[in-house]
């Protein structure tokens, strides 16, 4: 309960500090970093979404190479802390066969909630399709979107792939910080100047993060960790769950010595749950 009214308030504070920021998107992101989901993280993502008792969630499966069981399990994490089955609507079809009418709802959703998998198969799906331009309507509108391990990746301009150039086979470690080796593509462009990593601490993805912030200079390089979230409204950021995130930017571009990054006055912070700091475009 104590939990769940800090979250409210925080819903307040950023209501207000939002009155008198630049125009903007209204609405908020939930980037979570995979892992488990406590219930007290989908507790504030729901309190933090403004969800009440007759707001919508849409779930977008599209990452996943099985949806319909993905959809069962996030469905279920919002049912057991009290959301109606009424409230909840899945997108088992492929996006480019939506209707006008179940983008309209999609762009009217109170929270869209993003599930994990590959967040290159997700980014494939919107392809020839109005589901990006609801994503951003629904946004620009007010609703949260939230995203977990995949649907983490996908919310920034640039996203980390997955993908190496120089070791193509994964092995889910990351062994080196050399140049021209992480592939970055498209993401849904909800966060401009950002790349985010997932699975973060967990996984060991430091090198990878390091990468991406030296040939990306002047972006915020963000890293979550699993059954973590990093809520974000306007240029207010807020640490949930359990773990840390860690954000690392570059100054300038970076030295290459046969294929090696170097760089000098990175700055890098580890932020806590309940940490909050601000990100300036």
């Amino acid at each position: 309960m104590i939990q769940r009214i800090i979250s409210l308030v925080f819903v307040l504070q950023f209501s207000i500090v939002s009155a008198f920021c630049q125009p903007g998107p209204v609405g908020s992101l939930f980037i979570i970093g995979g892992g488990n989901r406590p219930p007290a993280l989908v507790q504030n993502m729901i309190d933090l979404a403004g969800l009440g008792s007759d707001g919508q969630i849409i779930i977008l499966p599209m990452a996943s190479a099985e949806p319909d069981t993905t959809v069962f399990y996030a469905s279920q994490q919002f049912i057991k802390q009290g959301v109606s089955e009424n409230q909840i609507t899945a997108i088992l079809k492929a996006p480019t066969e939506l209707t006008e009418t179940e983008l309209a709802q999609i762009s009217a959703a109170s929270l869209i909630y993003i599930c994990g998998g590959d967040q290159n198969r997700f980014m494939a799906s919107l392809e020839g399709s109005h589901l990006l331009d609801a994503l951003h309507k629904a946004y620009q509108n007010g609703a949260m979107i939230a995203g977990t391990s995949a649907g983490a990746a996908v919310m920034s301009r640039k996203m980390i792939t997955g993908n190496s150039y120089k070791y193509p086979e994964y092995t889910g470690e990351f062994r080196s910080i050399e140049a021209e080796n992480i592939e970055i593509a498209d993401g849904l462009g909800l966060l401009p100047m950002v790349i985010i990593d997932q699975h973060f601490i967990y996984r060991m993805r430091m090198n990878r993060l390091m990468t991406v912030a030296l040939e990306h200079p002047g972006y915020y390089a963000i890293g979550i960790d699993e059954s973590t979230a990093l809520f974000v409204r306007g240029q207010h950021y807020k640490v949930f769950g359990e773990s840390q995130v860690v954000r690392i930017i570059s100054p300038a571009p970076p030295n290459i010595k046969d294929g090696l990054l170097g760089g000098a006055r990175l700055l890098l912070d580890v932020f806590l749950p309940g940490d909050s700091f601000r990100l300036e475009f």
